[in-house]
């Protein structure tokens, strides 16, 4: 018995699906009742058929090709309705549905639409005509849909009459944001506005500036044509050729149009991308043959195929190359999914399409997956003999699932919702279980207003009637052997970007952008295009910006001039340069190294300094002149070392005017000290009465210091106040400008190291004298040591400053200052702190007093035993040499009196060594 009611139902629907409309209610394709009635227009064929090729009567067509994907997008309104009929969004009104099938025909759908307008209440199916439609009632309150723009164009344009609240899920023509022509339309997706834009954005982006298009012959395909025209000349992106389909598959013209098209392609080598606004049928089309003629290129998809499952499962479809699709964002579709997995096989109110697609599926039960949508579209094509339903027939529900457009899905829902939102807050004050509560009118002006939500996210339409929610970027590519549609990234209309899901996507990304799609080849920053006779900006040549041009962008059409005064550009420039500004910098390794020997030397003193008051009482330290002239001497070199820091950085008043004074007056000071040092040894070894007097009246250290000090800082002070060292740019070079200190005044400048010179070599001069002294106490050998490396680097440093021109000069000045700086300060201070911390044993009293007694004895010995010596060769000769005995006995004196002068050193800085040091003379012997 079962069984007979399930092949007496399939008798039913095969009756009912392969006979033509005969009554009005023939053509309602699904309807439920409700307190408040929502009309639905969706394609869910293909086409309609005639035996005629042209219609003689005015009588509505058979439909056929069953469209999977359409199907579930009524499915998703029913369910939608359901979902509110359900919650307590309405307390107690229920909502009806009307869905009908356009069958994509204008006419079809303009049929739907008269039924739409029709009476309510009203024995016959009419609409009045009035002049004020006001108070009329019609079958329906809303309308959701159509899908394709120029059906809803056409349909959009009837309900004005009334004002109905016209919903669509799809339709995204720009045309249909223009409220002055269709006030009553509103949509849940963006404009092709935007969709046009993100596409001239994602091919600028990815350098491609020669694509082809592809489009339908109906208001869509001319507007969105028009549309991204304009986006992409704003983008400097050019179209090589743009193809017209017929919009109707019933067109018998439609394969010589599609084969013109390839031919066209295959002519246009490089153009390797392809913009495609087409419908469903006709990608599928384009695909196949596509595959046949091995065409592989990167198609960027509307949002009218880019999720289309019944494309991506064509065999060979990667065959085709890349497919780079845009579709509306989606939405939670968790409800959705369960509502196909419990679908019923029998509804329980009036549904058409899913008899027919029980039938279909019966009828191609033994298909696979992959190959069930062809079998059912086939199917659909012509008129099917009676097939029993088998007993474990199922609906294939996960087959459903995988033909489901989730962003087209979302925007189904979320136009049920905005009117189950929009009823909601109209029937606060109505009892909306009246049919005759309101009238459409009134909905369309909450509609305006309303904010409605998903469960997830509020929404909300715009001035224009528009739901801006964004778009999804897709990228088909192939998963284990099947063509997969994956998200690659998202697009935010409000910032013009696109946002990327992972690494990985944007790998996917950059690998799309090796292929080239140019007429010809890029120009890049640096050069400027030379147009060819070619009526397109994309066609060109390109040439290199000459001498101080630049280009700072792809594809210029002329280089700019940069300002010679303070830029300067090569040849292939992409930016006129400002003239760097070049100096000693921070960061530059060689001021990093000479910062680091000036930081070494300042360790250097504070160690001696260390070292020397830790020894403070040590013969080495008294025999130096006492702890403070040390500590004026090391402080002086800390200085000096000090002094480089203002020669490296961004030259300034202040540094400039400080670096030279600064190194100048504690370099004077250190001369100075080591002055006084020698001019004590000088003192010393002066044998003649009258000069030793004299010295010995000069010997003033202290007024020697502050004299010798005072005469640097006079000439220091007169250079800053008449020419004063300031802070100057050398724009004399074509691609830099020297900051630099200029000295003010030359001849200041060489005062300033000639009076240290002068210091130098008189301090060379004294210390010379004393050069043989003992090892342990030969100051005088190590200061003339230090004087000659100071002479050395100083008169190096002459010619090699003169010559040096550029941003390293003050290295040169800070090289010559630690040179010397280091030499003098090794040669003063490291042989007293060798005997401090390794030769300890001689550094003490006894060590010191025996020392003095070797070289007194010594010398005074050697000149007894050579005078001996000398008048025992005389007499035993005979003869005798006045001259030779003068000279030896001179020399020999000298020695002993050198001993003498060193002793009498002692007693004068060593304490308590005066009374242990003989002072027997010299000349007495």
């Amino acid at each position: 018995m079962a069984l007979l009611i399930i092949l007496i139902t399939c008798f039913v629907i095969i009756f009912a699906t392969s006979q033509p409309c005969q009554t009005p209610d023939d053509f309602v394709a699904a309807t439920s009742p409700g307190h408040v009635m929502i009309g639905g227009l969706f394609a869910i064929h293909e086409k309609t058929v005639s035996s005629e090729e042209y219609p003689r009567r005015p009588e509505i067509q058979k439909c056929v090709g069953f469209e999977i994907s359409i199907f579930l997008q009524t499915l998703a309104m029913i369910h939608s309705i359901e979902m509110i009929n359900n919650s307590t969004l309405l307390s107690g009104v229920t909502l009806g549905y009307e869905i009908y099938d356009t069958c994509t025909e204008v006419t079809v759908a303009m049929a739907a639409t008269l039924r739409f307008l029709s009476k309510l209440n009203c024995s016959r199916e009419i609409m009045e005509f009035k002049c004020d439609y006001s108070s009329y009632l019609p079958r329906v309150k809303a309308v959701i849909g159509a899908g394709y723009s120029e059906i809803t164009i056409a349909v959009s344009r009837m309900l004005n009459l009334q004002l109905m609240p016209q919903v669509s899920y799809e339709s995204t023509a720009e045309i249909l944001s223009d409220k002055s022509r269709f006030p009553s339309f509103f949509r849940t997706v963006p404009s092709d506005f935007y969709q046009t834009k993100a596409m001239a954005h994602l091919i600028q982006k990815s350098g491609w500036n020669w694509i082809g298009m592809i489009t339908t012959d109906d208001d869509y395909g001319r507007l969105a044509l028009n549309t991204f025209e304009i986006q992409a000349a704003a983008k400097n992106v050019c179209i090589a050729f743009k193809e017209v389909f017929p919009a109707f598959l019933s067109d018998n013209t439609i394969e010589v149009r599609i084969n013109q098209t390839l031919e066209k392609i295959i002519a246009e080598a490089q153009v390797n991308v392809i913009v495609v606004f087409l419908r469903q049928f006709h990608v599928f089309n384009l695909f196949n043959k596509a595959i046949e003629k091995n065409i592989n290129k990167i198609w960027i998809a509307s949002d009218n195929w880019s999720t289309a499952t019944n494309i991506a499962t064509i065999p060979n479809i990667k065959r085709v190359g890349k497919v780079v699709g845009f579709t509306f964002r989606r939405g939670n579709m968790s409800s959705f999914h369960a509502f196909l997995q419990n679908l019923p096989m029998f509804p329980k109110h009036k549904n058409k399409p899913l008899n027919e697609y029980v039938m279909l599926l019966s009828a191609c039960a033994y298909a696979k997956d992959s190959d069930l949508s062809q079998c059912i579209f086939n199917r659909s094509l012509r008129t099917l003999a009676y097939k029993a339903i088998e007993r474990n027939f199922s609906l294939r529900n996960n087959f459903l699932w995988d033909y489901t457009e989730p962003g087209v899905v979302h925007s189904i829902q979320l136009a049920v919702f905005a009117l189950g939102y929009a009823i909601r807050d109209l029937c606060q004050a109505r009892d909306c279980q009246n049919p005759n509560a309101f009238q459409p009118w009134e909905l369309l002006d909450v509609l305006k207003n309303v904010t409605f939500t998903d469960g997830k996210n509020s929404f909300h339409f715009d001035a224009h009637g528009d739901l801006n929610t964004g778009y999804d970027v897709l990228l088909w590519k192939e998963i284990n052997g099947h063509m997969t549609i994956t998200k690659m990234a998202e697009y935010d209309l409000q910032k013009d970007v696109f946002i990327f899901t992972d690494q990985e996507t944007k790998n996917e990304f950059r690998n799309l952008k090796q292929i080239p799609s140019k007429c010809s080849k890029e120009c890049s920053p640096g050069q400027m295009k030379k147009t060819t006779r070619s009526q397109h900006i994309c066609c060109y040549e390109c040439v290199n910006c000459p001498e101080n041009h630049y280009s700072n962008q792809t594809d210029m059409d002329h280089c700019l001039l940069c300002n010679n005064e303070t830029h300067w550009a090569p040849v292939r420039s992409t930016t006129c340069y400002e003239k760097e500004v070049e100096y000693l910098n921070w960061n530059d390794s060689l001021a990093i190294l000479l910062l680091g020997l000036s930081l070494l030397g300042i360790m250097f003193v504070l160690a001696i300094g260390i070292i020397f008051t830790r020894n403070l009482n040590t013969p080495i330290v008294k025999s130096s002149g006492g702890l403070t002239v040390c500590y004026v001497i090391l402080l002086s070199h800390f200085l000096n070392f000090a002094s480089t820091g203002f020669f490296i950085g961004e030259p300034q008043s202040f540094t400039c005017k400080t670096r030279q004074t600064l190194f100048g007056v504690s370099f004077t000071l250190c001369i100075s000290c080591i002055l006084m040092k020698s001019l004590k040894i000088l003192l010393a070894f002066s044998f003649d009465p009258k000069l030793q007097n004299f010295l010995k009246r000069l010997y003033k250290p202290i007024p020697i210091i502050f004299t010798c000090t005072g005469i640097q800082v006079v000439i220091c002070t007169l250079w800053l106040i008449f020419a004063a060292p300031v802070v100057e740019e050398n724009v004399s070079l074509p691609r830099v400008i020297i900051l630099k200190c200029e000295e003010g005044s030359m001849v200041a400048f060489g005062s300033m190291l000639g009076y240290i010179a002068i210091l130098a070599f008189i301090c060379f001069i004294f210390a010379f004298k004393g050069r043989k002294l003992p090892e342990n106490y030969n100051e005088a050998k190590f200061i003339t040591f230090g004087m000659l490396i100071y002479f050395i680097a100083w008169i190096t440093f002459i010619p090699v400053y003169v010559t040096t021109f550029g941003k390293y000069l003050p290295a040169i000045e800070i090289i010559v200052i630690l040179i010397s700086n280091y030499g003098i300060l090794c040669c003063t201070f490291f042989p007293k702190c060798y005997v401090i911390l390794w030769k300890q044993e001689t550094n003490t009293k006894s060590a010191f007093l025996k020392m003095i007694y070797s070289y007194s004895s010594h010398s005074a010995g050697s000149l007894a035993m050579s005078q001996a010596s000398l008048d025992s060769t005389n007499s035993s000769l005979g003869m005798t040499n006045p001259n030779a005995d003068g000279k030896s006995a001179a020399s020999q004196k000298n020695k002993a009196l050198q001993a003498q002068a060193f002793a009498d050193i002692c007693r004068e800085n060593i304490p308590g060594v005066s009374k242990t040091l003989p002072r027997k003379r010299i000349s007495s012997i």
